[in-house]
């Protein structure tokens, strides 16, 4: 990752973005794009919050849950424990550094680890897009 707006994916299958915007316009931004898309977010979870509710520290994250289940229903119909990755997930976190990331599970991953055919990948691939277009 070199630019201020570059991706790699790892071998595990994660996606990782960096974010040009601070961290609290970062999860706007992805919320917003999500839902003015008909994506609907199903849940944010402020895990930043979470820690220090329990006395911990830790730095900015947020996990965001979102899908379409126009979309994500006929993967888990083809293998009902897909539903253990949907609806799709988005995590931005901050570094120590102030640097922002947006980290998801690639495409390619889901499909592998759930056994589903290829045509199914239009059903999620848009998502990856969109987040990618949303830290444009």
């Amino acid at each position: 990752m070199t630019d201020d707006n570059s991706s790699s994916t790892d071998d595990r299958g994660i996606v990782t973005i960096k974010s040009r915007l601070p961290f609290s316009q970062t999860v706007e931004r992805l919320k917003y794009t999500f839902e003015s898309h008909g994506i609907k977010v199903f849940a944010v979870i402020d895990q930043q919050a979470e820690a220090r509710a329990v006395d911990l520290e830790m730095s900015p994250m947020v996990l965001i849950l979102f899908g379409n289940p126009k979309a994500g229903t006929p993967l888990m119909r083809a293998q009902p424990l897909s539903g253990l990755d949907l609806p799709l997930k988005a995590l931005v976190s901050e570094a120590n550094t102030g640097q922002v990331l947006v980290s998801f599970n690639s495409t390619q991953y889901l499909l592998k680890r759930h056994g589903l055919p290829d045509q199914l990948a239009s059903n999620i691939e848009p998502a990856a897009h969109l987040i990618e277009s949303a830290l444009a």
